[in-house]
């Protein structure tokens, strides 16, 4: 069979440099569960942008190589190095998830049954132009699904989806969402108006408000507005949410969602309590946008949590027939609920060109990268 193609590799040197270059790649033949699918799409999402860039200084980056095999180097602070060191000398696969079409498969029936359609995948390693992998995580998109539609089948969908699904299994009724401009949080807003759910959105500036606001979200927040605090207490109490995700991270803004949780419940309280409120306020932190350490000051009883949250994880924890259910129900809305929208589609040569490693690295609302490993 034969195929081989580009792959985009991340290195991280015992001596502090970050490489990034393509590697030439022989696929193997696929055993009985496993296609081999020809990539089109693989968005950068933040999660990808943790092991492509790690933790080096992109404001050192530089570009040898040719145009058709660049290669990008920079600095990894050595304050940092601590937090690499799992990754230390290993040249590592990059995109964890993307869209494409199966052009060979192995012999099971369900992998036969895959060829020549379009498929998503997740797993890793999708920054390449095929990808060997397991029938059982692809998912067969709709006939007439473009892999730019079926990229992002995975990550931001399955990601808000399962913001609910946590609301449910643990007991709060609405939900608090930071960065809420970005695709997933746009997601997630569709989510909450088809189901229902309330949902108080906090965002950085009016445009992202006006984002929301053109979607139909009822609660739009601006943190840097005088009013923020009053704001976010006053749709904490009309929406009853106490549960926040907080994709950003670093900074006061967790703490400042608990001290609002705990005002909108005084607000409703019927008796004084000298230790706050008994209402389980919960923050669960899944981004670091802000690389700051968190700063909490607490003014909000003793009835709070603060975790961390992952995707992954949680589809382990709910098992794969529930895991299932919610593809299944991504693959029936993508062109509508699950809708991404990308700004730059660039091959993997494109991808490693210093000015878009720029303008992806900003995680900018409203500014998504597209990887087409097979462009031209």
């Amino acid at each position: 069979m034969g195929f081989e193609g580009l792959q985009l590799r991340s290195l991280i040197r015992k001596s502090g440099e970050l490489e990034l270059s393509l590697a030439k790649v022989k696929i193997p033949e696929p055993a009985a569960d496993e296609v081999i699918v020809r990539v089109e799409g693989s968005p950068i999402n933040p999660s990808d942008l943790g092991l492509l860039v790690g933790a080096a200084d992109m404001t050192t980056a530089k570009s040898s190589g040719t145009n058709d095999n660049p290669v990008v180097t920079a600095t990894v602070p050595e304050s940092l190095m601590r937090a690499m060191a799992g990754r230390l000398d290993e040249s590592m696969p990059v995109g964890n998830e993307g869209a494409g079409v199966v052009v060979a498969a192995g012999s099971s029936s369900r992998a036969q049954s895959m060829i020549g359609k379009m498929v998503a995948m997740i797993g890793g390693a999708m920054y390449a132009q095929y990808r060997c992998i397991k029938a059982a995580d692809c998912l067969v998109l709709p006939d007439g699904t473009t892999a730019a539609e079926g990229a992002s089948c995975f990550v931001n969908p399955l990601t808000s989806l399962g913001m609910t699904e946590t609301m449910r299994r643990e007991g709060h009724k609405a939900l608090v969402h930071t960065a809420a401009a970005s695709n997933l949080g746009q997601m997630l807003n569709k989510i909450c108006l088809t189901d229902g759910i309330g949902l108080v959105n906090i965002v950085r500036n009016a445009e992202q408000e006006a984002i929301l606001r053109k979607i139909g979200a009822t609660y739009v927040c601006n943190s840097t507005s005088a009013t923020f605090m009053e704001d976010l207490t006053q749709a904490l109490v009309a929406t009853g949410a106490t549960l926040a995700f907080d994709a950003i991270g670093g900074g006061k803004l967790a703490g400042q969602i608990l001290t609002c949780m705990e005002a909108a419940a005084n607000k409703t309280a019927k008796v004084y309590s000298r230790y706050g409120s008994t209402v389980h306020k919960q923050v669960y932190i899944y981004g670091g946008l802000d690389t700051r350490p968190t700063e909490i000051n607490r003014s909000f009883g003793m009835a709070w949590g603060i975790g961390g949250w992952l995707l992954f994880p949680f589809l382990q924890k709910i098992g794969p027939a529930e895991a299932q259910k919610l593809r299944e129900r991504v693959a029936a809305e993508l062109k509508t609920t699950f809708a991404s929208h990308y700004t730059q589609v660039v091959s993997l040569q494109e991808a490693l060109q210093l000015s878009n490693i720029a303008a992806y690295g900003k995680r900018a609302t409203g500014e998504k990268f597209l990887i087409n490993p097979n462009k031209a």
